[in-house]
């Protein structure tokens, strides 16, 4: 007799209680990965909310609960971890420090050598502003186009190495022309240096598509939002630091210069020259897993890869939407800031020229937003969260009508303001991120930044004639409305574009 036949029978009761049957846990297993997967449909664009009444209605008939996430997995920690991510992100630091504080250095370049005594500096900045961004709206679609025949990783290196070159090469081009001739009233060293700055904006034009289209290359789809989050916070800082800290940081730059010997005046070229050139050697160290490019490939005219890009967002109701929020949202930030220039002259505590405080705290609460969506905002529908923003940066814009002559009551609705714009900011550039395939992503972002930068010149020019006619709280007040009616006309055509389930 065997070992096994002379143990006791076990009564099949008695067996089915120790030990679990075998199928009902490959079921439940197979279901809880059906609603994960159903979940995961959700984590981007329009189609969230359909997917999650999907998973929610399988998990009620099912009696499950969607496997819990890992912790660890969610938030910002995976994507501090990204050893590719932070390169990227360690460049942007150095890359747009540098194109913030180069307007300033421009600025006091002028003052230094071209303005006259008594003079208004007023002409020479508009014409350095304009030779600014005039590179944007010439550049910013056929740059898109190029960044997606290229490798980003190139793009992103050379971009900032050559505008590096170009502005250590400043000082040199200024000795040269410092006694030339005046060509139609204008010395030719200011014409070097509308040329210069022409052409660093030029290579930014590459760069920025360039960086938007890397982000999902070495970013999983689950932590873009994190991933945007910080870039957007980054963004942010560096605007707040650039015009805050730009002109004592170039100064001390001068003085440190000066003082080691190696001339007056040349501290603040080797600040930004060398930020760009840091920029370039820390993005060196980024793998994006991009095939090398082939040449052999008999590429379309750039007019036909412009008409591509144009008829895939009329195709794709979720990326129009998405590029149409942002365009809105820039939109109201460019007034703000005409307009922030009106409100710290009403207001008694502070001078009109302190306007800068207000935006400051508008790119603060920004920051916020942004820091609390990477943290936590992978628990919401990206269409939901950008409706809820465009609800709160209405009711920002209503309280701060209200209270434009108290200082603290403008800094309090204009945080707010920023906080809810991060919610209608950074889920759509995630959606377009997501939903763009990569060889469509440098033109749909060439095309985003020429959108964004029209959206940045029309509320230049008629915020302050807005002003004038109707003041300060009527303006407002229809920017309000503005940012509540795009909310809602692009979350209900999100909404009504999704397939009906049968």
């Amino acid at each position: 007799m065997s070992p096994t036949s002379s143990q006791p029978d076990t009564p099949p009761a008695e067996l089915h209680k120790s030990q679990p049957a075998p199928q009902p846990l490959p079921l439940k297993k197979r279901l809880t990965e059906e609603v994960d997967e159903l979940a995961e449909l959700v984590l981007h664009g329009a189609g969230h909310d359909q997917a999650a009444i999907e998973a929610a209605r399988l998990a009620k008939e099912k009696g499950l609960e969607p496997a819990p996430t890992d912790p660890e997995e969610t938030g910002f920690l995976p994507v501090l971890k990204n050893r590719n991510f932070l390169a990227l992100w360690s460049g942007q630091v150095f890359s747009q420090l540098a194109d913030k504080v180069y307007l300033i250095m421009a600025i006091a370049i002028v003052a230094a050598r071209f303005q006259e005594p008594g003079q208004t500096i007023s002409g020479w900045v508009s014409a350095i502003t304009i030779a600014f961004t005039i590179p944007a709206v010439l550049f910013g679609s056929l740059a898109g186009i190029y960044v997606d025949r290229w490798q980003k990783q190139t793009v992103l290196v050379v971009t900032n190495v050559v505008r590096g070159l170009l502005v250590l090469a400043l000082p040199v081009v200024l000795a040269l022309t410092a006694d030339g001739p005046e060509v139609m009233g204008i010395p030719i060293g200011f014409g070097a240096l509308l040329a210069m700055t022409f052409c660093v904006s030029t290579l930014t034009q590459y760069f920025a598509p360039a960086e938007q289209a890397t982000i999902p290359l070495i970013v999983p789809p689950q932590h873009l939002l994190s991933a945007n989050s910080l870039y957007t916070t980054t963004m942010m800082a560096s605007t707040i630091v650039g015009f805050a800290v730009g002109e004592p940081l170039l100064a001390l730059a001068n003085h440190l210069v000066a003082r080691w010997g190696l001339g007056e005046n040349l501290g603040q070229e080797l600040l930004i020259g060398g930020s760009y050139a840091i920029a370039g050697a820390l993005l060196l160290w980024m793998k994006t897993g991009e095939a090398p490019e082939d040449k052999t490939i008999e590429r379309p005219h750039v007019l036909e890869d412009l008409r591509d890009g144009f008829r895939y967002l009329l195709d794709r109701p979720v990326i129009r939407n998405a590029l149409i929020q942002l365009t809105i949202l820039f939109s109201i930030f460019a007034a703000l800031a005409v307009l922030a220039v009106r409100m710290a002259e009403v207001i008694p505590n502070i001078k009109a020229s302190q306007f800068g405080l207000l935006l400051a705290a508008g790119s603060a609460g920004l920051g916020v937003g942004a820091l609390l969506l990477g943290q936590f905002g992978s628990r919401w529908p990206y269409t939901r969260s950008a409706l809820f923003g465009s609800f709160g940066m209405g009711a920002a814009l209503v309280a701060l009508a209200s209270t434009t002559t108290h200082l603290w009551g403008a800094v309090t609705a204009i945080v707010c303001l920023g906080a809810a714009a991060a919610f209608v900011g950074i889920p759509m550039q995630t959606t377009i991120q997501h939903e763009t395939p990569e060889e469509m992503r440098g033109k749909v972002f060439g095309l985003q930044n020429n959108a964004v930068n029209v959206a940045l010149s029309l509320p230049l020019a008629l915020s302050s004639v807005a002003e004038a006619y109707w003041g300060l709280p009527a303006v407002l007040l229809l920017l309000a409305v503005l940012a509540i009616a795009g909310g809602v006309a692009t979350w209900y055509i999100s909404v009504t574009s999704l397939p009906r389930s049968t």
